[in-house]
This record gives C-alpha cells, structure tokens and sequence, in this order.
C-alpha cells in the first residue's frame, strides 16, 4: 500500500526518472511536503556515477522502483505509471528521453493532465543546449558567479547551491506546482523547461534593480553588498569567523557603539566607497582581538545585524536553529528537516532513504489500482 503521506501535496503524484543533482533535489523537496514521489532507478548506479546508498538524503520520502529504460519492457511500465501520475521530472540532456520512447511528446499522449518537469543547465534550445556543463559554468554564463570574489581575483567557486539548487531545482518545483494548478483547472497538462542558466539570472533580479538605481557596479568590491566593511565576514582571534551586515544607518550606529568606534570620525561616512579598504582592515583588527564566542556575546540578538559563520555540524547545534528545529539526524545522517513550514498541513519529519528498487511492486500494483 501507499505510504501514509502528510504535508500540503499529500495526493499528489510525481514520477522522477533517477539523474544527479537538481533533478533528484526537486523530488525531495515535492516529497517533504506529501507527494508520491516515486523514482525509476537503473539497475546499478551508472556511468561510475557514486551510490550513495543509505546516506542519498536527497532520495528520502520517496519509493524507487527499478527499470531498465533501454528495453521494450521497462519504458513499457514507466509509461504505466506515467498514465496515474501529475508530474514527471527528468533531468537528462536534451533529446535523451525523446530517444528512450519516453519524451513529452510521448508521455502527454499518455497521460494529457501531466506536467512534464524538464531540468537542464543550459536549457532545451540554444547553441550550448547539447554541451555538457556543471554549476558553476552556468552560474559563470548566467552572470550570478561575477560578484563571488574580490577586486582583482577570479570569483570564488561557491557550493553548488546558487545553480543546482537556486536557479534550478527551486525553479522546477514552482514550475511544476504552477503546472499541476493549472492542469487541474484546464485538463491540460504541458512541458516546463528548467534551466540554471534561466533561473540563476532570474535571481539577479535585486541586484539589477541595485544597479540600475546606482547602488551596485559592475566592479567587484565597489557595492552595497560586496565591498564595505559593514557588510563582510572577519576571522576573530580563535580562528572563527563572524559576520556583520549592518546596512542601515541605525544597526551600524549601534555596530559602532558595540565595537567602541562610536566616536571615531573615520567611520562617519559608512557609504564612503574610498575608506572601504581601509575601514575592512580595521574592522579586520578589531575582530580578531577576541574570539568567536566572545563576538557572540556581545553581538548576537542585538540590532547589529550579526551572526557567527557556523560549520553544518556547529548550525545544527546552535541554539536558535534547534528551536527550529531545523536539523535532525536520521540513523546517524545529518539532515535538514522540510521546509517551508504549514500551520495546516504540516510536513513530517524526514522519511526514510529507499533501497534500490525497494518498491517496484508495490507502485506498480497501488498506482494503478488508484490507492
């Protein structure tokens, strides 16, 4: 029988065919919040791809059914449970699926109310559509990467949470909730192509606007948001590291009364983009007379827009993140819990991790007996 399901998509069908990255992360987060959400795994784990077995956090809630999709019979039963479901995500360059028997074409033929989720780097038509591609050469294309640096230095490579996640997975699940709404209302369901490039230059949205009304450059280090010494990150004298982003007049009155520097003229003019450089050395220097710890003593809780940089293990630890709760570990792996949060429907704890191939029957028989 179905798992019980909780949580605002409880109802709510979703086939994944299994992919890396994104694609597997969208069906995480539909599955946090009460979908079915059942991935056609391979056989093995292919392409010396690594199985993270037990510990693939981004599989959690889900049911795994195996498949082989290069045979007659496995694209067969995938399109059986295309037939009961409200959305497909893929995640394969394009004209992989279309190859399989499995494209949208295809499956909307089978199924006319799907919402057929497609998630790419580059996206599904342009000149690089058939290149392959990471994270970070989309964000580097889309131009989200050129702020992540300093002035002088190539942009730092950032955790792949500003692409894969960011500007695609997010941008897929809102896609494929907007479709499934609609489906609903007209009976017609469509195709939804996520792209990181897409996403992540949707995201430059405030950054544009910033620019456009001379609050943000072109040049790194020059900005609101990447050059004064208000808004940075120090290392404090134990090694740890705080950071401060105390943009309005009022929280950087109050960082100064903090700091001592309340009547030090050199800090009159936070907005002063010549005194920067100087002004982050000395701010350099004064966090790094006391420790970690001591800062948040200090600081944190107040107006000065601060709070220490934390590890995942020290996040899941802090005080105020486990009133939120918003950590847990499930037999030993440290997880995020689901969010966002429902005062309704509320979303369950995280579900377990499936075996490969864990519930291949048991889809395939309550899917299409509608239970």
């Amino acid at each position: 029988m179905t798992q019980q399901r909780q949580g605002p998509l409880s109802g709510v069908r979703v086939l994944e065919i299994a992919a890396i990255g994104p694609a597997p992360f969208c069906g995480m987060l539909l599955a946090d919040l009460g979908a079915d959400v059942v991935v056609i795994d391979r056989l093995d784990s292919g392409d010396g791809q690594i199985d993270l077995a037990q510990y693939d956090i981004p599989k959690r809630g889900k049911r795994s059914v195996v498949a082989d999709l290069k045979t007659p019979q496995g694209v067969a039963a995938v399109l059986d449970l295309v037939e009961h479901a409200d959305a497909l995500i893929e995640g394969m360059r394009p004209g992989v699926m279309e190859r399989l028997g499995l494209g949208p074409e295809v499956c909307l033929q089978r199924n006319p109310r799907l919402v057929y989720g497609r998630m790419t780097g580059w996206g599904q038509t342009g000149p690089l559509a058939h290149a392959a591609g990471h994270d970070l050469n989309y964000i580097a294309l889309s131009g989200a990467l050129w702020y992540s640096g300093q002035p002088g230095e190539t942009p730092m490579t950032p955790p792949s949470l500003v692409g894969d996640i960011g500007g695609g997975a997010l941008y897929l699940a809102v896609g494929l909730l907007a479709g499934i709404m609609h489906a609903r209302g007209s009976g017609a369901g469509q195709v939804v192509d996520a792209a990181i490039v897409d996403g992540s230059a949707h995201m430059m949205s405030l950054l544009l606007a910033l620019q456009a009304a001379g609050q943000f450059t072109t040049a790194r280090g020059q900005s609101l948001l990447d050059g004064p010494h208000w808004y940075n990150t120090y290392r404090c004298a134990d090694g740890g590291m705080i950071s401060v982003g105390s943009m309005e007049p009022k929280f950087y009155r109050l960082l100064r009364e903090k700091l001592g520097q309340a009547d030090d003229p050199a800090f009159n003019d936070a907005h002063d983009r010549r005194a920067w450089p100087v002004l982050r050395q000395r701010f350099a220097q004064i966090f790094a007379s006391r420790t970690r710890d001591e800062w948040c003593a200090l600081l944190e809780g107040t107006d000065a827009c601060f709070a220490p940089v934390l590890s995942p293990e020290e996040a899941s630890a802090h005080p105020h993140m486990q009133a939120r709760e918003a950590y847990t570990r499930e037999s030993g792996v440290l997880q995020p819990n689901p969010a966002p949060r429902f005062s309704l429907t509320p979303a369950r704890g995280p579900r377990a991790i499936p075996r490969r191939g864990e519930h291949t029957e048991t889809v395939l028989s309550d899917w299409a007996a509608g239970s």
